[in-house]
């Protein structure tokens, strides 16, 4: 896009493609090697490259000469916003980060869970016009995708506090697909609620969000119930 105008791409390698970490690898080779003849402990996949150092001194002095050897050396750009100095369990590399404790874990980098909820939002927005099956079935392509590559972090709380979140989520978005009070009332008698909580229920002034986790809701729409439309799990057996 150039000027708020999209013009045909003549040249270059499309980000995300197979293209780009090859590009990368055979580039930054030399990287490799360099890094390796100084002896330092490093990881990098495609352009994205952490160096482990043993105190805040040697990081400011190896991301200077590292910064030079690859814009002396190499002609390449670094990324000076994307670049920082920090511990490892402060800085993430391909969307993990590393929690310190009696065992050090792999867990998922606080942006990749904003997001992955901004997306999920987007995703079950009421105003789509699509039924709840619907949308549970164009979520999971999202979801299992997702899932293939964070679900082996090694914080399984987190994949379960998000499974949480989505169902919590859905039930807010059928309870708004309910609309009225008058039908919100029918549809939780037709389900099994009570008429003293339904009528409770119904006629509250609370939002959608609140009235998810309330009795009615939960014994109305479980988590049971969404396994019977398909919808995935971000946690499994592995995890669990």
């Amino acid at each position: 896009m150039e000027n708020g105008l999209v013009n045909a791409t003549t040249e270059g390698a499309p980000q995300g493609g197979p293209l780009s970490p090859f590009l990368s690898n055979v580039v930054l080779d030399d990287l490799d090697r360099e890094l390796g003849r100084r002896g330092h402990r490093f990881v990098r996949y495609a352009d994205d490259c952490n160096i482990y150092v043993r105190s805040e001194r040697a990081g400011h002095r190896v991301m200077e000469s590292v910064s030079n050897f690859i814009t002396g050396m190499l002609k390449l750009k670094v990324n000076q916003s994307k670049s920082r100095i920090g511990r490892p369990w402060e800085c993430k590399f391909l969307g993990f980060r590393m929690v310190a404790g009696r065992k050090t874990k792999r867990s998922i980098a606080p942006v990749v869970l904003v997001r992955f909820k901004d997306r999920v939002r987007e995703l079950t927005r009421r105003t789509r016009g699509v039924t709840i099956k619907q949308m549970i079935e164009q979520l999971n392509l999202y979801l299992i995708g997702w899932r293939g590559y964070f679900g082996f972090c090694e914080t399984p709380s987190v994949l379960k506090q998000l499974d949480s979140w989505i169902r919590r989520r859905l039930r807010s978005v059928v309870w708004k697909q309910w609309k009225r009070g008058k039908k919100r009332f029918a549809k939780l008698r037709q389900l099994g609620v009570n008429k003293a909580l339904a009528a409770k229920t119904a006629g509250s002034a609370h939002g959608p969000w609140r009235i998810s986790r309330s009795p009615a809701l939960s014994y109305t729409l479980p988590d049971a119930y969404f396994d019977t439309l398909g919808l995935a799990k971000l946690i499994n057996r592995l995890n669990a």
